[in-house]
């Protein structure tokens, strides 16, 4: 323990006959055989006597320069985990496609089951619009009071009513999944595109800063 100890200390002691030298935020240098006290905001050098700098010292931060320097790792982390993330999308974007083709090819595939999903719901929608319109007839026929002439308005059975308006329910939730599907498509076509021009641009080896361009489309099928 004692030698360990010894080891340590020779390693971090000052070298015999060094001075400390600084030189302070109004200009004047410092110099003393201990580390100065007009030193301790700036960079201090331990030198020898024939003025060789041994090692640079730096001040010690302060409780603002600790946490800019801790934002700056931070956002170097995120930067370094983003540009990582990003080559492994840029990997996989080149071993997945082969030509500009397979991308135009491989984007019809994934929107054709959405395209199929808006065509079933135009089509209930007009069955819904069939029925509807079959439920207005019966409800003029009891408001003209059936079949018989100049007699009293009937009421209108109560679930030709309710039937009525969950159909009109149904419709409109019908219609909003159409836009929604679409917008989706919009945003399949929008994926592809982006990752088609990331993988031209790697292929020609124009690819600018990885973080900037991500590539993100999930390849269906492959």
């Amino acid at each position: 323990m004692r030698s360990t100890a010894l080891i340590v200390a020779l390693l971090f002691a000052p070298a015999a006959g060094a001075a400390y030298k600084c030189v302070d935020e109004r200009g004047l240098t410092h110099v003393g055989d201990t580390p100065p006290s007009g030193c301790a905001n700036v960079v201090m050098y331990e030198m020898t006597t024939n003025g060789h700098i041994l090692r640079r010292i730096e001040p010690t931060p302060t409780p603002e320069q600790l946490r800019v320097l801790e934002e700056q790792q931070r956002r170097k982390r995120e930067a370094d985990k983003l540009a990582a993330e990003q080559k492994r999308k840029d990997s996989a974007l080149l071993a997945t496609f082969a030509s500009e083709k397979e991308f135009d090819t491989a984007r019809e595939r994934n929107i054709e089951p959405l395209n199929g999903r808006i065509r079933s719901a135009q089509d209930r929608i007009k069955a819904v619009d069939e029925r509807l319109a079959k439920i207005d007839e019966e409800m003029e026929f009891y408001k003209a009071g059936g079949k018989k002439k100049n007699a009293k308005p009937a009421e209108v059975p109560h679930n030709l009513v309710t039937e009525q308006e969950r159909l009109r329910q149904e419709k409109q939730t019908l219609a909003a999944n159409i836009v929604a599907t679409q917008k989706e498509i919009q945003a399949q076509r929008d994926r592809f595109d982006a990752d088609k021009k990331r993988w031209v641009e790697l292929k020609a080896g124009r690819a600018g800063d990885a973080a900037a361009k991500p590539a993100t489309i999930p390849v269906a099928g492959k």
